[in-house]
């Protein structure tokens, strides 16, 4: 089977094509311009295609014939798909931009695979990525992939091209065609994988403001909005090759959403769960005022010459496009009967957002999150300065080393998985200065060479964070045969950071300054129950590093032990109990860090980890006996439990055990 692919290098192209070339005896040839080769060598090397597979075919989609003749008559009979994806995508475009690649250039395109048609073979079959759009953004009621021109009013340059150029592909194709109408693409349901700002992404920074300056406990309210047509891009590409290859479904459009889809409201409310903040209790009920609401802000928009400039002022302002912000209280229900017709049987269906929110959530905050908020305190200290941060990859390290990377440091990530260090310094690298150092930090030669990299190529480190660590949530006597998970614990987290500080203490000696930075745990302060493992691990490097610092003041190396109550790291999420727990987001964690490096104070703890401490040194029974209620309280997770185990034990909350971890947020886990 041979493809003729436009758009290849957008979001959408690059996955189609790798859905294509998956194919058994699949060859794909892409339409680009001759001044983007290295876009297609970046596809090549992405997609690690053959050559003889994957075929460029210079042209252009805005120039009458798109390609020349001679590639024309090379390629005449041999095309079987032609899919056409490119187009312009931005709600800010001018119409003029709008006409000419999204309505001439699909014109051209169509024209072309008229032309590649062979009287000896089967036409070529015409694939038109359209959109939602089509129904315009007031369109009120219903809106099947049967329904097409309904009188609907297309304002927006991008709605109205998009209805054009379905309008040609009906009115002009010469083969056969099929429509696909994508509503608000968003990130891979499985990776999160995104490499744009789109739809609901454009909220994501007020969601992320609302999480980080908003008790956890405040119920909030919302409003309600209209359907959100929404989808993840692998459902997209899926049942567009799907039905691409069905015998049957020529002259139809097919709708590529969720169905029943959510509303504005739910749609927010899944976002602001998935990000870990306040619970959206209700939302407000629109659609019953929203139209005359609408209705009156027109009228006295008319009598107010700036109002338009006002509105568009307030959109910049909110870093939100006008026409997004317009279309939250879309009043159109799209019915995607033709897809769910031609879907059916083949076991590709679109999967509800509250099932991936959290994912794109993940991706987005790792990947495109790059608004880093230093103080200028925090450059003086660490700007031109060298750090190197254990467990960097993700979690903790990961947003530690995106604040100092954008203070202006040198940050040297250490981390076991190779892959995942190197996205990570991939990442950090648009913002900063970062390199990747792959270390099994369990093994204490290979700390010793990855400290020798480190040494060679920076001569020398000023300020040393151990944040790397293993956690195990277990009851000693459900530890009794599990020996080993002591000993592994210990390894990792004591003697682990004990060869980085051996290995980069003399450097600092030698130059009379440095800094170090253990990341501990609230649980050295509380004592916490099932913690016996990690709490000891981490109070053996407290007590060496309390015994190092005298020895060290006079050559100006400053210790610090980060006391971190709960973080919401990937350490954590296979306990489901923590869902029910407030805990500190990756980046709260680093501002505790990045406020330890400015100040270097002896230790760094929460108010309910001194509480913990004095009242433990005062009271010591009083502090057994609520620990001991806490213990059973709270129970073991499914993994720490032994088949013999009690069958009450669950890792779902009671209501009094709900409201003393919303009361007193970290001490027992």
């Amino acid at each position: 089977m041979k493809y003729l692919v436009t758009g290849a290098t957008g979001f959408l192209g690059r996955r189609l094509v790798a859905k294509l070339l998956a194919r058994a005896n699949a060859t794909v040839y892409v339409l680009i311009r001759r001044a983007s080769a290295d876009k297609m060598d970046d596809l090549r090397t992405r997609l690690e295609a053959d050559e003889s597979r994957l075929i460029p075919v210079w042209g252009d989609i805005t120039r009458d014939g798109v390609i020349d003749s001679a590639a024309v008559e090379r390629l005449a009979g041999e095309i079987d798909h032609v899919f056409h994806l490119a187009a312009v995508y931005d709600m800010d475009m001018s119409d003029a931009t709008a006409d000419l690649f999204n309505v001439k250039g699909t014109a051209n395109v169509l024209a072309l695979a008229g032309a590649l048609s062979n009287a000896n073979k089967t036409k070529p079959k015409f694939h038109h990525m359209s959109s939602v759009a089509v129904a315009g953004a007031d369109h009120v009621g219903r809106f099947s992939d049967e329904m097409f021109d309904v009188g609907q009013r297309l304002t927006h340059p991008y709605y109205r091209t998009k209805f054009q150029a379905e309008a040609v592909v009906r009115e002009h194709a010469r083969v056969p065609w099929r429509i696909y109408r994508p509503g608000m693409v968003v990130g891979d349901s499985e990776t999160g994988e995104i490499d744009k700002i789109d739809g609901p992404y454009y909220f994501f920074p007020a969601i992320k403001a609302l999480r980080d300056r908003l008790p956890k406990w405040l119920p909030l309210l919302g409003i309600e909005g209209g359907q959100m047509p929404i989808a993840p891009v692998d459902y997209v590409i899926d049942a567009t090759v799907h039905i691409a290859h069905k015998r049957e479904g020529n002259g139809k459009a097919y709708l590529l959403i969720q169905d029943n889809p959510p509303t504005a409201g739910e749609m927010t409310k899944i976002f602001v769960r998935a990000a870990h903040g306040p619970d959206v209790i209700h939302n407000l009920p629109s659609q019953q005022w929203s139209g005359a609401l609408e209705s009156q802000i027109k009228q006295v928009g008319a009598q107010l010459p700036a109002a338009d400039w006002l509105a568009k002022r307030a959109a910049r302002s909110l870093g939100v496009p006008l026409a997004i912000l317009g279309y939250i209280n879309n009043r159109a229900v799209f019915d995607d009967v033709n897809t769910r017709a031609a879907l059916s049987g083949s076991g590709i269906d679109c999967p509800p957002l509250s099932e991936y929110a959290e994912t794109l959530w993940r991706y987005w905050e790792m990947h495109l999150d790059c608004d880093v908020d230093v103080s200028a305190s925090l450059v003086r200290r660490a700007s031109g300065r060298v750090v190197v941060i254990t467990g960097g990859s993700s979690g903790i390290g990961f947003a530690t080393a995106k604040k100092l990377a954008a203070a202006g440091a040198t940050v040297c990530l250490v981390a076991r998985n190779p892959d995942k260090l190197e996205e990570a310094r991939s990442i950090i690298a648009t913002i900063g200065t970062a390199y990747a150092y792959a270390c099994d930090l369990s093994d204490l030669a290979a700390i010793d060479a990855c400290t020798d990299a480190i040494l060679a190529e920076h001569h020398h480190v000023d300020i040393l964070i151990n944040n790397a660590g293993h956690s195990i949530r277990r009851a000693v006597f459900e530890s009794l045969n599990r020996f080993h998970d002591y000993e592994r614990t210990m390894q990792l987290n004591y003697f682990g950071a004990l060869r980085m500080i051996f290995n980069l203490l003399p450097t600092m000696a030698k130059r009379r300054t440095g800094h170090i930075l253990n990341v501990s745990s609230i649980g050295v302060l509380t004592n916490a129950p099932r913690f016996s493992a990690y709490v000891a691990s981490k109070s053996a490097l407290d007590a060496f590093s309390r015994c190092l610092s005298p020895e060290v003041a006079s050559r100006n190396i400053d210790l610090t032990a980060v006391y971190m109550p709960l973080v919401r790291t990937p350490m954590i999420a296979p306990t489901k109990l923590y869902d029910y727990v407030p805990a500190l987001t990756p980046e709260q964690a680093a501002d505790m860090i990045a406020n330890a490096i400015v100040d270097r104070p002896k230790s760094v703890a929460s108010p309910l980890g001194t509480f913990a401490q004095v009242s433990y040194a005062m009271w010591p029974r009083v502090n057994d006996f609520v620990l001991h209620k806490a213990f059973h309280m709270f129970p073991s997770s499914k993994a720490a439990r032994t088949k013999s185990g009690p069958a009450e034990n669950s890792e779902k909350l009671n209501v009094p055990a709900r409201l003393l971890a919303a009361i007193l947020p970290g001490p027992y886990w």
